[in-house]
């Protein structure tokens, strides 16, 4: 998952439990956000540029039994980390999206597929005062083909059919690549929703262009080209 770990350095909360392999990997309905999620936040951001296209509004929802080794927020894992979600803390996001500037709002965490007792009533608002003007991206660590699978539960197809893009697939340390866009590891992928539900199967988003090498690669080069211009 994209950003950083709020929590570290605090004592008294997750993650506790180790993870086996690289992640957890739930059979369909394991995980239920409707009984896992305490309505907890870990973070709000508002105005940010990491997190999606454009200029946007974080919203890291606490709690996530994926546990990827090497996960950048583990200490969020606890469903119980951070703060409650509050009437007015939605009041402010609402405020912030209303700003012409904000494209719209990215799910975070811990694992937003997980807190729909908090998501799906706010994307639900969103759409009633912003239709499409505003998009909505998420990261979540299932893939879409879990997402797809019977016997998942229903809550998560509901936040999903709110969604605009969804960046899938649990964060694998061993392809991590610091050249993809919007995400940390190869086997993840940014969807076009709405796209994919249409067409029944993972619809990859139109604008992904990944870097084909670093930035300061990029910039050493060409300095060492000025250089040598400037010395000969």
């Amino acid at each position: 998952m994209a950003g950083r770990d709020f929590a570290a350095g605090e004592t008294g909360r997750g993650p506790g439990v180790p993870s086996r392999g690289l992640a957890n990997d739930p059979r369909a309905g394991q995980w239920d956000g409707r009984v896992l999620s305490k309505r907890m936040i870990a973070d709000y951001k508002p105005f940010v540029v990491t997190d999606g296209e454009g200029i946007r509004c974080s919203l890291y929802v606490s709690g996530c039994p994926f546990h990827c080794e090497g996960c950048f927020n583990a200490s969020i894992w606890d469903f119980r980390a951070g703060h409650e979600y509050t009437p007015a803390l939605e009041e402010k996001i609402i405020a912030d999206l209303a700003q012409p500037w904000v494209q719209g709002i990215t799910f975070l965490g811990g694992e937003p597929l997980l807190n729909t007792p908090v998501l799906v009533p706010l994307a639900r608002r969103i759409r009633r005062e912003f239709g499409h003007s505003k998009d909505i991206w998420s990261w979540t660590g299932y893939t879409w083909e879990e997402l797809m699978r019977p016997g998942e539960t229903p809550d998560k197809r509901e936040l999903l059919e709110l969604i605009d893009v969804l960046v899938d697939g649990r964060y694998l340390k061993d392809e991590h690549d610091s050249l993809l866009q919007f995400r940390g590891s190869r086997n993840q992928r940014i969807l076009d929703v709405p796209a994919s539900l249409a067409a029944g199967k993972p619809v990859v988003w139109a604008k992904l262009h990944d870097q084909e090498r670093d930035v300061p690669e990029i910039y050493l080069k060409d300095r060492a080209a000025g250089e040598s211009r400037q010395a000969s």
